[in-house]
């Protein structure tokens, strides 16, 4: 079959998986999301089955201990995550009058109502009072109007169960359906696109947990109200690189400044525990976690997610790395095709010898 025509095939195959995409994104997420949890545990159950257990032990130790983990999760930092949250959401209005009311002290000019800082002050405060209500209830229903979350929780760790136990059969399977002609080079950009979503979303993962729990733990010592939400906020947001400490950094600051004005050690340690949270990510975590050969770059990275977010919501960003990935590997493949073809080199190809005899 020529060239053009399998690829007009794969093309077809490419619409309709984004089609699908488009109409079922809120039916796929939890397959989607026990997918990517498969994915991640694979090669912890690849290693325990070098150690001498079976596939099927290996899954059901790492689900039993996943099982406990959440437990634990929900038991101790879920409540205290969700009250800071809502006390947040609930005192956004107060804050900004008290801040409001914080700079027109020390900022006296800031007290006549036809300046310009003023007036954009208080069409801050107004919005915020206006629309933070609504917002915070548009999140909520659109995070329950995706999927009944009862529905979720059960079903996303029985896919990921059963997609764990048969990884390697799948895989194996898919392999033998490959184009004959094409294998080789499939499975070597499979392999290409593993390395770079091991090498981002197993080690991003890592380092969002690691950044997120010492966020929340560094400022809730320094004694920074809702400490436990901006470190979370902080932690999440660094899947984004450069992201997450803007934003996380932003925050604790301003938050610093407003509650410990005038108590300048206070403001030090929260701005030293952002620093330090930098350093120790530059230069010992996501070297060591993520790698430097990833082959994602931010700014390609935050395009797929606006766009995938943007057209298929939950279910278009959880598929917005891979697909993101995928594509930077085609696209190096396409480029090296390129300059070694005559379209690139610009010259005659070589006479071909003629046979002897």
């Amino acid at each position: 079959m020529p060239n053009q025509t399998q690829g007009r095939y794969w093309a077809i195959a490419a619409v309709c998986f984004f089609v699908a995409l488009w109409y079922l994104g809120s039916v796929m997420l939890p397959f989607l999301v026990g997918g990517a949890v498969a994915y991640f545990l694979d090669p912890l159950a690849d290693r325990l089955e070098r150690l001498g257990l079976s596939r099927a032990l290996a899954t059901m130790m790492i689900s039993i201990a996943a099982f406990v983990l959440v437990v634990l999760v929900v038991l101790a930092v879920i409540p205290v995550l969700v009250q800071q949250l809502t006390a947040l959401i609930n005192a956004a209005p107060q804050l900004v009058a008290e801040f409001q009311a914080f700079l027109i002290t020390r900022f006296p000019e800031l007290s006549d109502s036809t300046s310009v800082m003023r007036t954009t002050l208080d069409q801050i405060a107004q919005a915020i009072q206006a629309r933070g209500a609504t917002l915070a209830q548009g999140l909520v229903s659109s995070v329950f109007g995706v999927m009944s979350w009862l529905f979720f929780i059960v079903v996303v760790p029985v896919v990921a169960f059963y997609l764990l136990m048969d990884w390697d059969k799948l895989v194996a399977r898919i392999d033998e359906l490959l184009p004959r002609d094409h294998a080789p080079v499939i499975r070597r950009l499979a392999q290409e696109i593993d390395k770079t979503l091991a090498g981002f979303v197993r080690g991003q993962v890592s380092v969002c947990l690691t950044l997120g729990a010492y966020y929340a733990a560094g400022l809730m010592l320094a004694g920074l109200q809702f400490g436990l939400v901006i470190g979370a906020i902080a932690g999440a947001m660094t899947v984004i690189p450069y992201i997450g400490a803007l934003v996380g950094g932003a925050l604790a600051i301003g938050f610093a400044l407003y509650q410990f004005w005038g108590d300048w050690v206070s403001i030090g340690i929260v701005a030293a525990v952002f620093g330090f949270g930098q350093f120790m990510e530059g230069n010992v975590l996501t070297p060591r976690l993520v790698g430097k050969s990833v082959g994602l770059h931010p700014v390609w990275l935050m395009f797929a997610l606006s766009l995938f977010g943007g057209l298929f919501g939950i279910a278009g960003m959880l598929v917005a790395v891979p697909i993101s990935a995928a594509i930077g590997v085609l696209m190096r493949f396409g480029i090296a095709q390129y300059q070694d073809s005559l379209l690139y080199l610009g010259r005659t190809a070589p006479p071909h010898d003629k046979p002897q005899g």
